[in-house]
């Protein structure tokens, strides 16, 4: 016989409704660990129960570092929606361009209401900020690359001194054993003993 299907609902009984509540929440932190662990993934996990209790489950990397990238990568995103709506919403520079030369254009025949120049600044206002936004990120990009490549570039240089200061000691090494191969003491020690002639 088949397991019967669970309604998903309320549980009116309190005991029952803890005895769910704490089986449940041990099965998903086990689902939440082999994610994770299958999937070579960083997972957070955070339940509260209905009396308050904190329950966590992180794996990977830590709770605080998981949770500091979800807030990084929710400002990023939320940045991105606003450009993009902003986007939709108002028309393209060239365009915008157009309808001001056509008001411009406009404004000499004294045609032109007030109402439709406040919605051409709002345009131009709009455009010009959506363009420094841009600017402002592409400048930001290309700041961060500058200081990624300056971090490898001090990375090398500390590699390059290390390994200078390991050549000088040795070429130091060297020298002293050479010095003291040269020196007076040890060439009379190399000397073979002089023998005396012995008198008939």
């Amino acid at each position: 016989m088949g397991r019967r299907k669970v309604e998903i609902k309320r549980i009116e009984n309190k005991s029952s409704r803890q005895v769910t509540f704490c089986k449940r929440r041990n099965g998903l932190m086990e689902k939440a660990r082999q994610l994770s662990i299958l999937c070579e993934s960083s997972v957070a996990l955070i339940i509260i129960s209905a009396t308050g209790r904190l329950y966590s489950f992180s794996s990977g990397d830590s709770m605080a570092k998981i949770l500091s990238r979800y807030e990084l990568q929710q400002a990023d995103d939320l940045k991105t929606l606003d450009l993009e709506e902003k986007n939709l919403n108002y028309l393209s520079h060239k365009e915008l361009l157009e309808i001001i030369q056509c008001k411009i254009e406009e404004t000499k025949s004294d045609n032109v209401s007030i109402d439709c120049l406040k919605s051409l600044e709002e345009q131009i206002k709009t455009a010009l900020s959506i363009t420094r936004a841009r600017k402002a990120e592409l400048t930001m990009e290309f700041v961060k690359t500058l200081q990624e490549k300056e971090k490898l570039l001090i990375e090398e240089n500390q590699v390059l001194t290390s390994q200078l200061k390991k050549m000088g000691k040795m070429k130091k090494s060297r020298e002293t054993e050479d010095a003291r191969a040269m020196s007076p003491e040890n060439s009379s020690r190399n000397k073979p003993p002089e023998t005396l002639l012995l008198l008939k």
